[in-house]
């Protein structure tokens, strides 16, 4: 896997500075890398680690450059730059494109050239892989699911029955895609919980990657869709009949509950929890773990919760928050009787 720096900044349309004849056996971080490694500097503020790195060139932008003495790639973006050069030194194996003799594929099951099914995998009546696709070792495939060309699917994935999912989506171990949304509707009579029955299915767009252990539930009254470019990071859990518009990232174990609809090209921080029933405009970015209880109807950035303080600190103002009501009525009446006056 060497490559020499003339080879990568073709392949990658940046401008070199330095020998192109430089061997390059990977990427590390500015403080690891080494004398065959190529490094990457993503922000001004850290630019006192170039002197000490031994990386063999660095990736960085034109006002950095003057800041080492090494050979370097100029990229306006460093950070797209790592996205694509670090394809070059995946070691991921590639796929042996044959159905494992311990799969069991129904005989109603189709699938397309070149597709990889891997060992104890289930795949259900009138399934369908398209070419290209990779199944990992022990997944299930539900009946009727529709798989798009050039899918990944790792190992101990489970799509449920009707699931459709589009072009070279990438679906990482333990998720669970298609299975019941959270519905129930208490019973007077008997004192019990019934179940809403779930009669929709999940729809997933092109392009889309699904983290780890990550759950999208299937609807009751419309389907739940993941939209075109979708990025949902691992243990991430989308509700039933809700809807993420393209190009949406969503970090790990944030929570949307059901029928909430979040447009395109919105960041959702980690930890976060969103309320049911609700509609998030584009281009909006949640930060880390905040509650997101009310519709946003316009781009920006929302926050909420407390910020980190000292324990004894964050004691004392919880003591405060609790007399808030009290003062906030001491407060109105004071100005009433400034108005009096």
């Amino acid at each position: 896997m060497n490559y020499t720096l003339g080879e990568i900044a073709e392949r990658f349309s940046l401008e070199l500075r330095g020998d192109p004849t430089i061997q390059i056996s990977g990427i590390a971080s500015l403080e690891e890398a080494t004398v065959e490694q190529l490094a990457f500097l993503f922000n001004s503020t850290f630019t006192k680690s170039l002197a000490g790195s031994q990386a063999a060139a660095v990736v960085l932008s034109e006002n950095d450059a003057a800041s080492t003495d090494k050979p370097t790639l100029i990229s306006a973006q460093p950070r797209l730059a790592l996205a694509r050069i670090a394809s070059l030194f995946d070691s991921r194996p590639l796929p042996d494109q044959r159905v494992h003799e311990t799969a069991v594929v129904a005989a109603t099951a189709s699938y397309g050239s070149q597709v990889t099914i891997g060992a104890n995998t289930v795949v259900e009546s009138n399934a369908r892989i398209d070419t290209g696709s990779e199944i990992g070792p022990g997944c299930f495939i539900g009946a009727n699911v529709r798989i798009g060309e050039g899918a990944q699917i790792a190992a101990n994935v489970s799509i449920y029955h009707d699931v459709e999912i589009g072009e070279r989506v990438v679906i990482h171990s333990g998720a669970v895609l298609g299975a019941d949304g959270f519905g129930f509707e208490f019973d007077a009579q008997t004192s019990t919980l019934v179940k809403v029955p779930q009669i929709y299915s999940v729809q997933i767009g092109n392009d889309v990657e699904i983290g780890a252990g990550t759950t999208i539930d299937r609807g009751a009254l419309r389907h739940t869709i993941i939209g075109n470019g979708v990025k949902l990071d691992n243990q991430v859990q989308i509700g039933h009949n809700s809807r993420v518009g393209n190009n949406t990232a969503i970090s790990g174990c944030t929570a949307v509950a059901g029928s909430t609809t979040i447009g395109a090209y919105c960041l959702i921080g980690g930890g976060v929890g969103i309320i049911n029933n609700i509609e998030i405009a584009d281009q909006v970015e949640v930060t880390a773990m905040s509650l997101v209880s009310r519709s946003i109807k316009e781009k920006g950035r929302y926050s909420s919760g407390t910020g980190l303080m000292s324990g004894t600190l964050w004691k004392r103002n919880i003591v405060g928050f609790s007399k808030l009501d009290e003062l906030f009525k001491r407060v109105r009446s004071l100005e009433r009787l400034e108005k009096k006056k």
